[in-house]
C-alpha cells in the first residue's frame, strides 16, 4: 500500500484519490483553502482519505500528485517533496495563466518547469489528457481490446514506471513519451490531447505532434 498526496482537490484531484483508494492506496488530500474545506469530499471517500495543508500532504505522501492550476505551480512545497515521485497533471492555459514566453516559444514545457522548481524531486507526466470524470469510468482490466492508453514522460526512469504501474492499476495501458523536454506531444492542442486512445493510436498521435509557437 502506498500514500499518495494529492496537492489540489479539483475536478482532477479528487477523481485521482477516488481512484487511487479503490487500487487499495491511502490518500492525503489538500487545497489552497484548507483542510476544513474538504469535510465532504473526504466524508465521501472514506476512511483512507483526510484533508491536511499542501505541506503536509507532501510530507505525508509517498509519491505526491500535483494538480493545481500551472499559474500556481511555484506556490508547491519544495523541501517536503525532496527525493520523491511527483506526479504532474498541469496544463497550461495562457488565457487562465498568463502568457509564459518559454512556453509560447517552445522553450521548455510545462512539467520541465514544475521540475526546475523540485529540483531534488523525481518529476513525471501523469493524467493531463483525459478528462477529469474519465479516470473512474473508462478503466478497463489489463488485456481487454481497444483499452483506453495514457502518456507519460519523465527524466527519470523509476517516475515514469511508477505512473505506467498507477495507469494500469487504474485500468489503463500506458506510452512513455521519454523525457520531460518531450512532454509537450501530449499537452494543449496536440492529437492526443483529451481523446480516448488506445495504446496503437496514443503512439500515433504522439507522433503526429507538431511543436507551434505563440
Amino acid at each position: 500500500m502506498t500514500t499518495i498526496g494529492i496537492i489540489g482537490a479539483g475536478h482532477i484531484g479528487s477523481q485521482v484519490a477516488r481512484a487511487a483508494i479503490t487500487a487499495g492506496h491511502d490518500v492525503v488530500i489538500a487545497n489552497s483553502r484548507g483542510p476544513e474545506t474538504l469535510a465532504d469530499l473526504v466524508a465521501d471517500l472514506g476512511d483512507q482519505a483526510r484533508a491536511a495543508t499542501a505541506v503536509e500532504a507532501a510530507e505525508a505522501g509517498d509519491v505526491v500528485v500535483v494538480t493545481v492550476p500551472f499559474k500556481a505551480h511555484d506556490s508547491i512545497p519544495v523541501e517536503p517533496l525532496a527525493g520523491k515521485i511527483v506526479i504532474d497533471t498541469d496544463n497550461y492555459y495562457f488565457e487562465r495563466d498568463g502568457h509564459v514566453a518559454d512556453l509560447d516559444e517552445g522553450r521548455d514545457t510545462v512539467t520541465g518547469m514544475l521540475q526546475k522548481h523540485l529540483p531534488d524531486s523525481r518529476v513525471a507526466k501523469g493524467f493531463n489528457h483525459i478528462m477529469a470524470k474519465d479516470i473512474t469510468t473508462d478503466g478497463q482490466p489489463a488485456g481487454t481490446p481497444d483499452r483506453r492508453a495514457l502518456a507519460t514522460a519523465s527524466d527519470h526512469d523509476d517516475a515514469a514506471q511508477f505512473v505506467i504501474d498507477l495507469y494500469d492499476s487504474f485500468g489503463f495501458d500506458a506510452v512513455n513519451i521519454g523525457p520531460l523536454s518531450e512532454s509537450w506531444r501530449v499537452e494543449r492542442d496536440q492529437p492526443a490531447y483529451v481523446v480516448r486512445q488506445n495504446r496503437d493510436e496514443l503512439v500515433a498521435n504522439l507522433a503526429k505532434a507538431e511543436r507551434t509557437t505563440a
